[in-house]
C-alpha cells in the first residue's frame, strides 16, 4: 500500500472513529450531568458543577465534529479530485443541504439547550440569595449562546474549509510551499 492510500485510509478510519466516539459522548454527558445534578442537591454549587459537565461534554463533541470536518474537506480537496477516486465527501456535502427537514444537528444543540433549561429549573424552587440566582442565570444563558453560536459556525465550516483547503492547495502549486 502506497503512503497515499495509507493516508487516506488513516484519515477515513479517523473520521469513522470521531463520528462514533462523538455519539457516545452526548448519553455520557447526560448521565454525568444527571449524577452530578443529583449528587448535590439544589446548592448554587451543584447546578454550577452540572453546567460544567454539560459545557465539558459540548465543547468535547463540537472539537470532534469540527476535526471530522476538517478531514473530511482535506480529504475532498486532496484525494477526490482525481477522476477515479472515491466520491465520499464530495457527495456528502452535495447531499447535506438538500435533507428533507434540514438534516441532522451534529452538535446536538437542542439536546444541549434543553439540559441547560432543565439543570437552571431548581433555581426556580429554592431560595438563592440575590446575587447567586442571577449568576446562575447569566452563566447557563452564556452556554446557550455559546450553543447557538457554534451551531452557526458548524453550519458554515464546510464551505469555509473547502475554500481554505482549494486555496492552501493552489498556493502550493504555484510555488511549491504553503502560506499559513
Amino acid at each position: 500500500m502506497s503512503l497515499t492510500e495509507t493516508e487516506y485510509a488513516v484519515l477515513r478510519q479517523t473520521i469513522a472513529t470521531r463520528g462514533t466516539v462523538r455519539m457516545a459522548l452526548l448519553p455520557m454527558t447526560l448521565i454525568g450531568w444527571a449524577a452530578v445534578g443529583g449528587a448535590f442537591g439544589s446548592e448554587p454549587h451543584r447546578l454550577v458543577l452540572s453546567l460544567g459537565v454539560l459545557v465539558a461534554g459540548f465543547e468535547a463533541i463540537h472539537a470532534l465534529h469540527v476535526g471530522v470536518e476538517r478531514i473530511g474537506r482535506y480529504i475532498q480537496v486532496y484525494y477526490e479530485a482525481a477522476a477515479d477516486s472515491p466520491r465520499w465527501e464530495t457527495t456528502a456535502m452535495a447531499v447535506g443541504p438538500a435533507l428533507p427537514g434540514g438534516g441532522i444537528d451534529p452538535l446536538f444543540t437542542i439536546v444541549f439547550v434543553a439540559a441547560t433549561i432543565a439543570n437552571l429549573i431548581p433555581a426556580m424552587t429554592v431560595h438563592f440569595t440575590r446575587l447567586e440566582l442571577p449568576l446562575l442565570a447569566l452563566l447557563h444563558l452564556l452556554f446557550v449562546v455559546r450553543l447557538v453560536r457554534a451551531r452557526g459556525a458548524a453550519a458554515r465550516q464546510r464551505a469555509v474549509d473547502l475554500e481554505t483547503f482549494r486555496a492552501i492547495r493552489s498556493q502550493v502549486a504555484r510555488d511549491g510551499r504553503p502560506t499559513v
